[in-house]
Formats: C-alpha cells, structure tokens, sequence
C-alpha cells in the first residue's frame, strides 16, 4: 500500500531537484553529494533530476554518443529506474559490477599483466605466513591456494579474451571474479589517461546512487578522476551514511568530498508513519543530527517482544507475535495463519531453518564457488531444478494439462523442433514417449512418495524429459559407471568437495526447492537484514537472533546493553573506526524503516532483562511498547 502523503509536504525538499538540474546542466557544471535518510524519496529525485537531464540534453547527447550513467546496488533497482525513465537509450543503468566490465571488457593484455603481478604478489604474501605460521588447516588451505594461483598464472598466458558475467560464478579458465573486476577498474582508472577519457567521454555526468556501499577503492577511483577533470566529469553521489552496511564500503566518503562540490541533506520521509520516524530518529541521533519529518498523517506502531535465546519453538513464538501484533493493530494482515508481512532475519540459513530447505541450503553453502549462485538463485544446479522440473510437477499436480503441454513443447528436448522435423511422419510416436516421460517422472509421488533430487535427477536422465546441465550430468554418468562396475565405487575417494557437497544436496528431499524458489525470488514473506534496503513493506517484524544467526560483523546484544563492550570496541571506538555496534546500529535502522505501518521486533537474547532495559533506556521503546515472552 502506498504511504498517504499531505497536500503540503512534497514540496519541502522539491527545491533540491531542481537545484540538482541546475548543477548539471549549467555551463559549469558542478558535483554535489545528497544525503537523505531512509523513505526520503532518493529513487524519485533520481528520477526525477535524469527526465530533466535528458530532455534538456536529448539532441546534443544522441549526436555525440554521450550518456547519462546510473550506477545502483541490484538488478532489480536497475529495472525500475530503467523503467521510470522509460527505457531512454540517452541514459545507461547498471550495477557497479556491471559498469565496472563496461569500462575494461576488451583491456586484454592489460588484464592479464595485472592479473599476472596480482597473483605474484598474492603468492608472495602466502609463503611469507607459510614459513611463519604453524602446520593445521590454515596451512593446508594456503598450500592449495598458492597452488591454484600458481596454475592459474599459466593458464591466464593463453587467454587471448578475458570474460565476466555479474550474475554467475566465473569459474571459467578465461573469466575474472567479482572482486577483480572491481580491483582492475579501480586500478585502471586511477593509473591509465586512455581509460579516463573513456570513461569521460561516455559519461559525462555519472550518478552514483547507494554511493556508502560503493567498493572504496573504487570510489576514491571515482573521485580521482572527477578531481582531474572538474569541468568535464560531473559526479552524483545518492545515499545515506546510516544506511551503510557492507565492509567494503567508504566509511569517510562524506570527509572525503572536496570544498567545491555541493552538499544536500533531504528531511522528509514518505513513507512510514510517526512513531516509525520518530523511532529511526533516536535509532541515529547519535550517529548523526540527520531529525526526518514525516509527510503521512499517520501515527502507525511500533512493539518489541523479549525472548530467552534458550525459547524452544521459535516459529511458533514468532506465529504468536504476528498474532498479538494482528490483536494490538486490529490489522488482519499480522495474523499467522495469512503471513501477509515480511519477516527479516539476520542470516540465510535462518530462512532456510524456518521455510524448510536447510538441508539442501546447507549442503551447497559449504561450497564457497556456490554461494553467489545460491543466494541469488543463479546455480545452474538448483535452476535446472526450479526452472524445468518444478514448474512441470506443480501444473501436472493440479491438472493442468495446457501448461504441461506448453512446458514440454518449449523445455524438452523431446519435442525439440529439428527433432519434430526429422520425424515428421512419426509425430505421433514422439508426443507418446514425452507423455510416458512425464508419467515416468510423476510416479515418483504416487502413494504420497517424497522423491529426492536425485530421485529426480535419475527419472529425467533416464526419459531424457530435459537437457542436464553439465554439473550434474558429471554426476550422473559417474553414478551410472558405478552401477555397472563395483570396483569404481573406490573412486569416490577422489570426489571433491564441491561434487561431494552436490551429493549430499541431491539425497535430500526436492520438496524444498519450491519454497528455496520463493525466497530468492522475494515472494517468501522472508528476507535478510541487509537484502531489503531500498524495500518497503506494511508490515515488517525483524527477528534478531545472535546466537541463531552465528556471525561476528553484527552483534545486537552488545547494541542491546546485554553484552559488554570488548578491548577490541573501545579501542576501535578511541580510533574511530567501525566496530560491531556501530555496523549493527546502521542495520537496526536499516529493517526498523522499512515499516510502512507496523513494525514488530523479535528480540532473543541471553539477557532479556537488559534488552528490556536499554531499549527503554534509549527512548527507543516504552514500557507499554515493550512485551516479554
């Protein structure tokens, strides 16, 4: 639902769009930073600033090839904004890993000197702890490192064309990995005029938004190349210091701008009610003197509920707090039974705890090479599985037999055109064994069986319903050379861990997949912390849980007062540098003002009576706001 704006209140930051077009589109053109809290409209000014940009630039920008760059956090941001600006071919949105390859994609011999001096150096650093550290598991895991560097010296000599993709893993002998491809950019823009100019050149007004999760090094890039070329280079940098929550970013960027550039602060939020705001402003008040107004005449609310860590049945603890939430608002939307908000967690595997794909999560999360894919649901394993099979399995189960059709004609290989073609006169004789194909795999949950993915896997390879991706054909034919010889089951001595972590993955149950699909494709009413920024919802319960959630960059007990300070906390905060209270604190923020009308917080701790405490102590919460369980 959208938030119900006051007639008046719009207009209170209107202003700075318009000063922002004025900035770019003078003759002297001048760089500015805008910092704005959570629900202030950044997307919209965004906007707002590029349609005036563009209609004002349209002609001389079409005829020079010039651009307007966008550079945003995630995909999805890309598609709205490419969408509110209409598809304009004068205006180029990307990600930052997707700008970066845009700007050294074809950078070859470049590329692969860099990589070349990189990886000595890497290897270097290697011996050195080597011959210093002691023989364990750190020593083995650098013996391996240092080995695959080594090999990867000598392949990257017969690349003659370095790939990347933003949305996979790279294992590629010819492709870079995320983090290179920024390294590079980063490196390349600061030492070599050619790649500036290009960069200049193609953009000459490049907006940044997200900038306090920007990669630094590429940031102070960024900055080097606009301190060069002032008048040529306009930068726009969008964000929120607050809302910083990635390690890598430039925790001194607004220190870091030069006196001539322009500062704006935008005040108003559109989105959540009162008692929200006012919550996010205690939230910051000691961060920064950043006080949001609100634009909605809503007062809306807030509750937190204290739980022991060492509560048993936390999915029912939570079903009731979502019930008393539903109790207190007499908003429907809260009850358990519909689930009709968004819960965010602190950890993946805490989704996949509560959703019910844990085991095949957990399997595959081993496996560093599948992590990316896993998370943002681009593993070719599990898409074969999410993206084929499931969509057939589901309609086959509600009877709809035009889907089914419509998936085997478009995914099987089964009734692939040229093959169609080929038996032209036996047609007939190829629609029968795609149905026995189909009937064969849907045997697999009659008598109310549970397959599992290799149960799965087996039926298909067997009917040849769909094409396997290669990942898991490997393991297919091994499994099929074992059966037929006894003496090569020895051989699973030598699957590595990622084949074995597939293995463990495929004996668990393919009834997960479904609700793993959901999740990565945010249609779970589950979600991380730090996924949902730049998200909105109506009703939003953050479940905080440090024990649960296993990590060491965020600790709410200490935010909560039920955890001291550590050595390392006091001396990071005498230095100024960011500690885990500091990080957790800007992510509190972050999911607190996602609320667009409620907001339920789920507190376990060791010590709920601190809890109840601190946050009473802080103003964040009464005590008629607070709820023990």
């Amino acid at each position: 639902m959208a938030p119900l704006q006051t007639s008046e209140a719009p207009n209170l930051d209107s202003q700075i769009d318009r000063q922002i077009i004025d900035f770019l589109s003078g003759p002297d053109s001048k760089s500015f930073i805008l910092y704005a809290g959570a629900g202030s409209g950044k997307t919209r000014s965004l906007v707002n600033v590029v349609n005036s940009l563009r209609k004002l630039n349209s002609s001389s920008f079409k005829f020079s090839g010039r651009r307007i760059g966008i550079i945003t956090y995630t995909n999805a941001a890309c598609d709205e904004i490419k969408h509110r600006l209409q598809f304009d071919p004068i205006v180029e949105v990307s990600t930052i890993h997707s700008f970066a390859w845009s700007l050294i994609a074809g950078f070859n011999s470049d590329i692969r000197k860099w990589l070349d001096l990189n990886l000595k150096e890497e290897i270097s650093d290697l011996l050195q702890k080597q011959e210093k550290g002691r023989a364990g598991k750190a020593s083995e895991e650098r013996a391996r490192s240092i080995q695959s560097k080594t090999k990867r010296i000598e392949n990257i000599k017969s690349v003659k064309t370095f790939t990347y993709s933003p949305n996979s893993n790279n294992t590629a002998r010819d492709s870079l990995n995320h983090s290179e491809v920024i390294s590079i950019t980063s490196s390349f823009l600061t030492s070599k005029t050619a790649l500036q100019k290009i960069l200049i050149g193609k953009f000459p007004i490049l907006l940044i938004d997200e900038s306090q999760d920007t990669n630094r090094n590429l940031m102070d890039a960024f900055l080097c190349v606009q301190s060069q070329n002032p008048k040529s280079f306009s930068l726009g940098l969008i964000g929120d210091g607050m809302q910083r929550i990635y390690s890598d970013g430039k925790a001194d960027l607004e220190r870091s701008i030069p006196g001539d550039w322009v500062r704006l602060k935008k005040s108003m939020n559109y989105r959540s009610p009162g008692r929200i705001i006012s919550l996010i402003n205690k939230i910051r008040s000691s961060t920064d003197h950043l006080v949001q107004t609100g634009a909605r005449s809503v007062e809306g609310l807030a509750r937190i509920f204290v739980v022991s860590s060492k509560a048993q049945g936390k999915q029912a603890i939570e079903d009731a707090v979502a019930d008393r939430m539903a109790e207190i608002t007499g908003d429907a939307g809260w009850l358990a039974r519909t689930r009709n908000f968004k819960a965010l967690i602190l950890e993946h595997h805490m989704a996949a705890r509560r959703l019910g794909f844990e085991k095949m999560f957990e399997a595959l999360y081993s496996q560093r090479r599948f992590q990316t894919g896993l998370l943002d649901g681009t593993l070719p394993t599990l898409r074969f599985f999410s993206k084929d099979v499931l969509p057939l399995v589901n309609a086959k189960r509600r009877g709809d037999e035009f889907s089914v059709a419509a998936i085997v004609r478009s995914r099987s290989p089964l009734l692939d055109r040229r093959r169609l073609l080929a038996k032209s006169q036996d047609q007939i004789e190829l629609l029968k064994s795609a149905n026995l194909a189909v009937g064969s795999l849907m045997n697999l949950w009659a008598n109310d069986g549970d397959p599992t993915f290799a149960d799965v896997l087996h039926a298909v390879q067997q009917s040849e319903l769909f094409v396997i991706p290669d990942s898991l054909n490997y393991i297919v034919d091994r499994s099929a050379r074992a059966q037929l010889n006894a003496n090569e089951i020895s051989d699973d001595a030598d699957i590595s861990a990622e084949e074995s972590a597939l293995h463990e993955m495929l004996s668990t149950p393919f009834s997960q997949i479904e609700v793993y699909d959901q999740y990565v494709s945010g249609t779970s009413p589950f979600g991380t912390h730090q996924g949902v920024k730049g998200l909105e919802f109506p009703r939003v319960m953050v479940i905080i849980d440090d024990e649960e959630a296993k990590g060491f960059m965020f600790s709410y007990d200490k935010l909560f007062g039920a955890k001291p300070k550590t050595a390392a906390d006091i001396k990071n905060e005498r230095d100024g540098s960011d500690t885990s209270i500091g990080r957790t604190r800007r992510l509190f923020y972050v999911t607190c003002s996602r609320a667009q009308e409620s907001l339920a917080i789920v507190a376990y701790s060791e010590n709920p009576d601190a809890v109840a405490s601190q946050v009473r102590q802080e103003g964040w919460f009464s005590e008629a706001e607070i709820e023990r369980i």
